[in-house]
């Protein structure tokens, strides 16, 4: 099998100072080979050479590959994420609820990791929580467990069980303002229950509003509300 034989131009100088070098010569099927013994070794393939260079990460497992850069020096990377996600929040619940049947009390577009998912909080009909992660390209479910480290909240579980607007409903309604990036439900907002739900314009205003788990009104979160929520990431 060809093999493509790359070696760094650190190979070359080490050369040229008398130094010994070990180049790998990496065959198609991503296996490495010793050519001669030494200190350094050269192993970057072409292919990786490539994705190194464009910052794009490429993403496995029948994963949409939605390229995600490392930084954005315009600080519009919450917007590009947000138009990347070709999986809207309320179509990434119902995604969730076809992996377990339940109630979607969380959902977060998420791009630490390799590509764009969502990541969904069920408590399944089976009474145990569950987290899901989404291809936002695909709403592909790429992981699934039951949270064991939990803690059963009472409170949280009924409010759950009784919302009549379901995570979906809640980020329709939120819709209007932007596109939807969180939807969270508060179980103890002001001694009652809400949806959080944050969204960002094109023109990247971001808003947080809440929406009411009965009646399904949507009103705007008080302005300490975000504050607080500044300060608790500062803190972090």
């Amino acid at each position: 099998m060809k093999r493509h034989l790359i070696i760094a131009t650190a190979a070359a100088a080490a050369l040229v100072a008398g130094g010994t070098v070990t180049a790998v010569a990496v065959s198609n099927d991503g296996s490495a080979h010793t050519a001669s013994g030494g200190q350094l070794q050269a192993t970057t393939t072409a292919h990786d050479a490539g994705a190194q260079a464009s910052g794009t990460a490429r993403v496995q497992d029948g994963r949409s590959s939605i390229p995600m850069q490392d930084d954005d020096a315009n600080g519009q990377e919450e917007i590009r994420e947000a138009n990347a996600a070709k999986v809207s929040a309320p179509d990434a619940a119902a995604a969730a609820l076809k992996a377990v049947p339940g109630t979607v009390t969380g959902l977060d577009l998420d791009a630490d990791r390799p590509g764009l998912v969502w990541d969904a909080d069920v408590l399944g009909k089976d009474g145990k929580w569950h987290e899901i992660t989404l291809d936002a390209g695909n709403a592909r479910v790429l992981n699934q467990h039951v949270d064991h480290d939990e803690d059963d909240d009472a409170q949280e579980r009924a409010a759950a069980e009784h919302a009549r607007t379901d995570a979906a409903a809640a980020a329709r309604s939120a819709a209007s303002h932007g596109k939807v990036t969180s939807v969270e439900l508060d179980d103890d907002h002001r001694g009652k229950a809400v949806w959080e739900v944050e969204t960002i314009t094109k023109n990247g205003k971001e808003h947080k509003l809440l929406v009411d788990p009965q009646s399904g009104n949507v009103t705007a979160a008080p302005a300490h509300d975000s504050d607080d929520d500044d300060n608790d990431g500062a803190d972090d």
